[in-house]
């Protein structure tokens, strides 16, 4: 026969269960409290941080494009142009050791990294320290995604392993984050622009559509810009830069071409272009005295020579 729990018994076991309930929500209220109190302690330092990446009105100098094409623009862009020789010897010579290719790359772009990681960029730049931030994890990214690669580069053509390197989530990555960097770079060019003659735009917001004449009227650092964020848009590999595309553009349409063949937009030119391989590095170099002589540009290499 079962032992009925006395009515003290009883009360003691549901004193207990309320006490064991109120210590379980104290416990889990103090876990609450304590995590807004250490996220509300970081914060404070983050948004510290983000008050001294206000962009001012002294940003963007001469000096600081200048500096940051040198050290940051430029040994990321050494890296791409041998990442370019690389996929043409591949092409051309089907005996070359893939995967050695891959290791050397990735190491070079280990050095570029430490290269561009010991230049500072000013805080109150926010473009150029976003774009030096980017330019760097794509190296990163490159890094790894060449070592990733290298363990079967060997395996299959070329061509399966350029497709495979297009495919690497790494890879498209720092695809990505390198032409956001140069997209940054570009917008940062406006900006000095800006300060240097009132009259040109500080920003300049992307519309959905540009007609070829609304494009015709921008200043050449608009045009640059804009170019600049149509190759971020396509993510596309490019061996050219933004004022190459702009050349080109120009080229299409003041000759006529754009009339002729009924391309009314800048972004169905770029297409166009794009699609039948019309751009080359350089591009805007052999067309700069006709078409760019009273432009206002900063003095960059890019600008005056086939760097």
């Amino acid at each position: 026969m079962e032992k009925r729990l006395s009515r003290t018994d009883l009360v003691f076991a549901l004193g207990f269960l309320f006490f064991l309930i109120v210590a379980i929500a104290a416990f889990f209220s103090g876990v609450k409290v304590g995590t807004q109190r250490t996220e509300a302690l970081y914060a404070k330092p983050a948004a510290t941080q983000m008050s001294k990446a206000t962009e001012s009105p002294n940003a963007y100098s001469q000096q600081d494009l200048v500096s940051f094409y040198h050290n940051v623009f430029l040994p990321h862009r050494e890296w791409k142009a041998e990442w370019s020789a690389t996929r043409t010897r591949w092409q051309s010579d089907d005996s070359v050791d893939r995967a050695s290719s891959l290791k050397e790359l990735a190491k070079l772009a280990a050095a570029k990294y430490e290269e561009s990681k010991i230049t500072t960029v000013s805080s109150v730049s926010p473009l150029l320290m976003n774009a030096q931030n980017n330019y760097l994890k794509s190296l990163k990214l490159y890094e790894s995604s060449f070592t990733q690669l290298a363990v079967h580069a060997n395996e299959g053509s070329p061509a399966d392993l350029i497709a495979a390197v297009s495919k690497n989530a790494y890879y498209s990555e720092a695809l990505r984050l390198a032409l956001l960097a140069q997209s940054q770079y570009y917008d940062a060019m406006l900006k000095w622009g800006a300060s240097v003659n009132l009259s040109l735009p500080a920003t300049y917001e992307l519309p959905g559509v540009i007609p070829n004449a609304d494009w015709s009227k921008q200043p050449l650092l608009v045009k640059n810009m804009i170019a600049a964020q149509y190759m971020f848009m396509n993510k596309a590999e490019y061996d050219y830069l933004p004022q190459d595309l702009t050349a080109r553009i120009d080229q299409f349409i003041s000759s006529g071409q754009a009339d002729r063949m009924k391309q009314k937009t800048v972004r169905s030119i770029v297409d166009m272009l794009n699609g039948t391989g019309a751009v080359r590095s350089g591009d805007y170099l052999s067309l700069r005295s006709r078409y760019y002589a009273k432009q206002l540009l900063p003095l960059l290499p890019f600008f005056s020579s086939d760097t």
